[in-house]
């Protein structure tokens, strides 16, 4: 059997911010949601981000993956500086080295699961690794869902074909923005131990946001922000840590 190399944890890095800067409005009403945010995302690493709400997380998230602008700084996808990208040359990016899992699974109702794992790449005009997918698909335990549509697929499903889509053209880091949220728990403990186990046997590189301690504790670190900025982390984190860390900024009044 084919083996997948992981990369070496303690120097690749899969994404970097570096003073990044971001803010909604003017005058009264402006927003500084990044200020001066400098963070790396190593590969073959499992990434929470966390804070309280309105504490900038999601924008961070949106503004490493492309999918946002920022005032001020630098993004790096690999050695790809994002703000040196034209639009297409940024949609292209986000097509061969992103792969996305938001809260809702963005299924395509019209098509089976199959049909959605590999939209992407047939939109790119590529053909999958069938080696790769087959071992995407039986981590995923969808080899048996593989030709149901989204209506015949249960939420914790749908959100494993969301998922094994993201993995399916092996990109270089994959974003999830509460990827979890629309699950009952078993379901969203499901999809957090695949994610885990991408990870861990395939390689991966994860970053998610989430507001949930138990879902943090699938990570191997958690970084915190508030105030839209960078104010702690925490290494192979379990619940109750998070928890507790995150209660230390309910206490100095950091929620909104």
């Amino acid at each position: 059997m084919t083996t997948f190399p992981v990369a070496d944890r303690a120097t690749a890095v899969a994404a970097r911010a570096t003073d990044l800067t971001k803010v909604y409005g003017h005058g009264e009403t402006q927003v500084v949601a990044l200020d001066g945010v400098s963070v790396d995302f190593r590969q073959a690493e499992f990434t929470a981000i966390m804070g309280p709400s309105g504490s900038g997380k999601s924008t961070l998230m949106h503004c490493v993956a492309g999918l946002d602008s920022f005032d001020s700084g630098s993004v790096r996808i690999g050695d790809t500086e994002l703000g040196s990208l034209k639009d297409k040359q940024l949609t292209r990016l986000r097509r061969d080295k992103i792969g996305f899992i938001f809260q809702a699974f963005n299924l395509l109702p019209t098509l089976t699961g199959i049909e959605n794992i590999t939209l992407p790449m047939d939109i790119a005009g590529r053909k999958p690794d069938k080696e790769w997918l087959e071992r995407v698909i039986t981590m995923l335990g969808l080899s048996g869902r593989l030709s149901h549509r989204p209506s015949e697929l249960s939420g914790g499903q749908q959100q494993r074909v969301a998922v094994a889509r993201a993995l399916a053209s092996r990109p270089e880091i994959i974003f999830g923005d509460e990827p979890t949220g629309n699950l009952d728990s078993r379901s969203g403990a499901e999809v957090l131990g695949f994610l885990r186990n991408s990870v861990r046997e395939l390689g991966q590189t994860v970053v998610m946001v989430t507001h949930d301690p138990v879902a943090a504790a699938y990570a191997d670190r958690v970084i915190f922000l508030a105030d839209g900025r960078v104010v702690d982390e925490l290494l192979r984190p379990d619940a109750d840590s998070v928890l507790d860390r995150m209660k230390r900024f309910d206490a100095r009044g950091r929620t909104s």
